[in-house]
């Protein structure tokens, strides 16, 4: 398997484990009476996400071209079962609980979308600039993004978006197809957008959070303070004033926020590097892949990961919008975190293809 995107992953866990513990500490005296309620959850998922990133790690990534869409089938079940059954959590009903055990289908379709691109590409690999290969999968798409706004979760669709659109340039399509895609979804984006009150305060929010900085600005304001606060070194390890009911969801969308305050900006930089060494390898895999399902297959995933967590950083420093996002492998998140080590299994398994094979460029057969 790749070393260093193993270490990369391992480094972002580890670290993910020691902000959690810190950042929820105090939210969860507060609300549970257990300051290690947090870190419990997320060590206990931790485990099971190792194990599923060991065993997909061993699996032939080959195996989902054919159980790829069995997977959007089952996501797509998911996402109508949350609108019914799901359990709502700040403003999102994004959850299904089944005792304690709590999944969150978007992350089941984010994985299962990429897994069907590269799976469809893949059969279709000789017809590529037909528009029909193209309008199934943006078809699928366009179902599991409206399911998702249903929840509603906008960031959350970005993501999928995201991802997605990287996969359809990785796959060879037709540039003219994509445009016209984005063409298309930009107005219906900029609606989804505005049309909900909230949205529209959070926009305005993030060209001047100042205007109002005890309702909309609040947030971010607080999550600033935090990163300023912090300097080159921080304040130290579990030594954060924000995390003390000052800057809400510390230890999940706004926990590079408290890394920021405790460990300063060597603390933030050790975080981008971790995940710029985390995006390279994922990257040089894809593009070393054996195959062109390989290709397309570790492009998803990498910019799944990656963008993931660019859009989070972004919004906690200020550059974007809130969106509420996580960061992956680092804020607290049961299902989440063991999809995507799950994820990360997948890469490791075609990373050590690539050193079966050989380290030449792809091939498209």
């Amino acid at each position: 398997m790749d070393p260093v995107l193993l270490a990369a992953t391992l480094g972002l866990l580890a670290l993910g484990l020691v902000m959690v513990f810190s950042a929820g500490s105090t939210v969860g005296r507060q609300y549970f009476g257990d300051s290690y309620y947090f870190i419990k959850r997320q060590a206990l998922w931790a485990v099971v996400g190792l194990g599923l990133l060991w065993f997909f790690s061993r699996v032939d990534y080959h195996v989902y071209r054919r159980w790829a869409w069995p997977a959007v089938s089952v996501a797509l079940v998911l996402l109508v079962l949350v609108l019914f059954i799901g359990q709502e959590l700040g403003g999102t009903r994004g959850w299904i609980s089944i005792g304690f055990f709590h999944v969150q289908p978007l992350e089941v379709a984010k994985l299962a979308m990429i897994l069907m691109l590269a799976s469809h590409f893949d059969q279709a690999r000789h017809n590529l600039k037909r528009f029909r290969v193209f309008l199934l999968p943006v078809l699928v798409l366009g179902l599991m993004v409206g399911l998702i706004m249903l929840q509603p979760d906008f960031g959350g669709v970005l993501v999928l978006a995201g991802a997605s659109v990287v996969t359809l340039f990785a796959s060879g399509t037709s540039v003219l197809y994509i445009l016209v895609l984005g063409s298309a979804a930009l107005p219906a984006f900029v609606y989804l957008a505005v049309a909900e009150p909230y949205r529209m305060e959070r926009l305005l929010a993030f060209f001047n959070p100042w205007k109002d900085p005890q309702d909309t600005g609040y947030q971010i304001i607080q999550s600033l303070l935090a990163i300023g606060s912090g300097g080159l070194f921080g304040v130290g390890l579990g030594q954060s004033r924000q995390k003390f009911s000052y800057l809400p969801a510390s230890q999940t969308d706004f926990i590079f926020a408290i890394i920021g305050e405790e460990m300063g900006l060597l603390g933030t930089l050790l975080v981008l590097g971790l995940f710029f060494l985390f995006i390279w390898r994922g990257f040089r895999i894809a593009l070393r892949a054996p195959d062109y399902f390989g290709t397309l297959l570790g492009c998803g995933l990498t910019s799944l990961i990656g963008f993931q967590a660019l859009m989070n950083i972004g919004v906690i420093s200020g550059v974007l919008p809130v969106t509420g996002i996580t960061l992956p492998l680092i804020s607290y998140g049961g299902s989440s975190l063991a999809i995507t080590l799950a994820a990360i299994g997948i890469l490791l398994n075609l990373s050590r293809q690539v050193n079966e094979v050989g380290s030449g460029p792809r091939r498209a057969t």
